[in-house]
């Protein structure tokens, strides 16, 4: 369930997404596989830099990480890249796509990065908005499927294995694993974010 705006920081946070959004929806439309690829690259990022820089402040102050972040920050980037490897056997990139999935790493890296460092509420909330945007595009990626629109293909072998899924899978299963993972980072950004605002 998305959390409403509640200060200046969480309507920075929540205009960002809806900015990303309406790029995602004008480049890719209902080309959900597509739409993923380029989007799980993005997605990889917040986790592994905000991991960094609460690895890189431990180190400074010589101090354990008490909340436990560093290793679930990266836990979910790891998560995040594997969506990534799926949605390259299911969609399989065309060169432009590829082009563009660097381009927007790199963009976005270095936007994260800034935001992190000077504005971490916000930019675990922009996350937590991110990921309940996730759901909803993969909500409708699973309306596509089951009204035919698109083919429920046999599920990767990668998938399989990383899910643990029955050899029988399929697209839809897939979508659905990915889909709890992506409630799942929603509810964790959220709930760091809330901690930094206490």
């Amino acid at each position: 369930m998305t959390r409403k705006p509640s200060n200046i920081s969480d309507h920075i946070a929540h205009g960002l997404t809806k900015v990303f959004r309406w790029f995602a929806d004008t480049f890719f439309a209902k080309r959900y596989g597509h739409r993923a690829v380029v989007l799980e690259t993005v997605a990889g990022v917040p986790g592994m830099v905000a991991g960094m820089w609460q690895h890189l402040r431990s180190l400074r102050k010589m101090q354990p990480d008490q909340r436990g972040w560093i290793k679930l920050l990266l836990d979910e980037a790891e998560n995040e890249r594997m969506h990534l490897m799926i949605f390259i056997e299911i969609a399989k990139p065309n060169v432009f796509e590829r082009w563009l999935i660097i381009f927007a790493q790199f963009v976005f890296w270095h936007f994260y990065f800034g935001l992190y460092v000077f504005f971490p509420r916000t930019a675990h909330r922009m996350v937590g908005y991110f990921e309940n945007e996730a759901v909803v595009s993969y909500t409708h990626y699973l309306e596509e499927i089951d009204a035919g629109r698109v083919i429920n293909i046999p599920a990767p072998k990668i998938a399989i294995d990383y899910y643990k899924l029955p050899s029988d899978a399929t697209l839809r299963d897939v979508v659905l694993c990915v889909r709890a993972d992506e409630q799942g980072h929603a509810d964790v950004n959220h709930d760091m974010a809330d901690i930094l605002d206490s």
